[in-house]
């Protein structure tokens, strides 16, 4: 293991830049530059450290295999990347009464249409819902949810639902539909 610590610079003013992402992509992690350009994490020897920012180009830093310390300080050095962008034409807004005329005569190809039917049926859409696994928003979400639920009844016994007219009406729509006849 190596400690890494390091400045990152413009290659023209060399002015200190802050906020760059320092990655090393092999291990998905990384860190950004502080406000003076500084930064430090801990890598392996051999490692491959990624320098990205906004309106720099890309660079990539290996982190030589025979060091001898545990410790390694770099200044890493960025040139400015300019590039340009299509051009964009910007048009006035087009009335209602001529948005919805084109809206209604234009024409969609059927393969593209059928497609759109296909992924968007309440079927395929349901099917898709049920197989898919909770992302890391949702599984969050829903433990929260559980730890307020725990937390709010902490030290107390949580309520019992047989006055809740809500929970009655449930039992006797289930009662009506069979739910509670042996089989």
């Amino acid at each position: 293991m190596v400690e890494l610590t390091g400045v990152v610079m413009s290659a023209d003013s060399l002015r200190y830049l802050p906020f760059v992402s320092v990655n090393l992509p092999s291990k998905r992690i990384g860190t950004t530059t502080s406000e003076q350009g500084v930064f430090t994490m801990i890598a392996e020897k051999g490692d491959t450290l990624e320098f990205t920012s906004v309106g720099y180009r890309k660079k990539r830093f290996i982190i030589p295999a025979n060091l001898s310390s545990s410790r390694y300080s770099i200044i890493q050095l960025m040139a400015q990347d300019t590039f340009f962008l299509s051009p964009t034409i910007i048009r006035p807004r087009i009335s209602k009464e001529e948005f919805d005329k084109a809206f209604k005569t234009m024409h969609i190809p059927d393969d593209k249409l059928e497609t759109a039917r296909k992924n968007t049926e309440y079927q395929t859409m349901r099917l898709l819902a049920a197989i898919m696994p909770r992302d890391g928003r949702e599984n969050q979400h829903f433990y929260q949810n559980m730890q307020t639920q725990k937390n709010y009844w902490a030290g107390q016994q949580p309520p019992m639902t047989i006055f809740s007219p809500l929970a009655w009406m449930e039992f006797f729509k289930a009662w009506k539909r069979g739910d509670f006849k042996r089989k």
